[in-house]
């Protein structure tokens, strides 16, 4: 059993900052690729940013050069740092990663997601 648990959402002025986290935990061999997805009312869920466990990162074209994805390998923690935020960023971000749970088995996990807020 895998469980992602992320932190950090809330509620935030336009041009304000947030970071989230997540961490994954249970039956873990090691984490390819994790990343942080999101999905507001009535859109697709849509990639956000992504990172492998070499460290190369990729981002979907709304959030370049304002969102900055990191991980730590030894904590199995994927970090999204939020700058310049605007109400179009408004949506429940969810965590995503490939995880391996033993030689031979790799699953893709989500969590639970965590809501995030743009508005004055």
């Amino acid at each position: 059993q895998v469980q992602l648990v992320e932190s950090g959402g809330g509620l935030v002025a336009p041009g304000g900052s947030l970071r989230l986290s997540c961490v994954a935990a249970g039956r873990i061999f090691s984490i390819s690729d994790m990343g942080w997805y999101r999905q507001a009312p009535g859109k697709q869920r849509e990639l956000v940013a992504t990172v492998t466990s070499g460290g190369n990162t990729n981002y979907g074209d709304s959030v370049k050069g304002r969102f900055t994805i990191s991980r730590d390998n030894a904590k199995n923690t994927v970090v999204l740092q939020m700058n310049s935020l605007k109400p179009e960023d408004t949506a429940v971000y969810l965590c995503n990663a490939d995880v391996r749970t033993s030689i031979f088995s790799v699953r893709n996990d989500w969590g639970q997601g965590t809501q995030v807020t743009v508005s004055s």
